[in-house]
């Protein structure tokens, strides 16, 4: 006579194994939770994250002064480098950094030291529109690389920002270099 399985038997994990596992898995759900919303306050050292996300907005900044130059430079170029600026801008924000106001076309950035600073670096922009295209192309490699490069070590949430801003950098060299 073949065996039969009691109709109480159930399948799946039993309520003991449950209540084992559930308090060590919060505990680890809350730890790495913490660790990735810590901020600057938290310690006396930035986390790895927050120097990430600072590094990303520093280089956004950096890369909307550079359109700045070049649509002061070159002012015709203003209606195609525009919206490409103001999606750098919004890619500063992202990364929690104070980005600068949209300039109208043909102008410098806003404020005394921004202007001294497109106004210098105006300078090194090069005469011809596509040698200053091909410059800010360059620019947007670099630094869409370096964010590629930076989302192994980040986590999740930033990696996703991080991949995603490297992929609209990629893109915008592709709308810099097109003839």
């Amino acid at each position: 006579m073949p065996f039969t399985p009691s109709p109480r038997a159930r399948s799946g994990p039993r309520r003991r194994s449950l209540l084992a596992v559930v308090p060590a898995a919060l505990m680890v759900a809350g730890c790495s939770a913490g660790a990735e919303d810590s901020g600057p306050a938290g310690g006396s050292r930035p986390s790895a994250a927050d120097r990430v996300r600072a590094r990303a907005a520093r280089d956004s900044r950096g890369l909307a002064e550079r359109y700045d130059a070049v649509i002061a430079a070159h002012p015709k170029l203003a209606g195609r480098l525009g919206p490409l600026r103001a999606e750098v801008v919004r890619h500063e924000e992202a990364f929690g950094g104070a980005a600068a106001a949209p300039t109208p076309p043909g102008t410098a950035s806003s404020g005394p030291s921004a202007t001294a600073s497109a106004t210098t670096s105006t300078a090194a922009v090069p005469a011809k529109e596509k040698d200053a295209l091909a410059e800010l192309a360059a620019a947007e490699r670099e630094i869409a690389d370096r964010r590629t490069r930076a989302l192994l070590d980040a986590p999740g949430e930033l990696a996703r920002l991080l991949a995603s801003v490297a992929a609209a950098g990629a893109a915008h060299v592709y709308l810099l270099t097109e003839a």
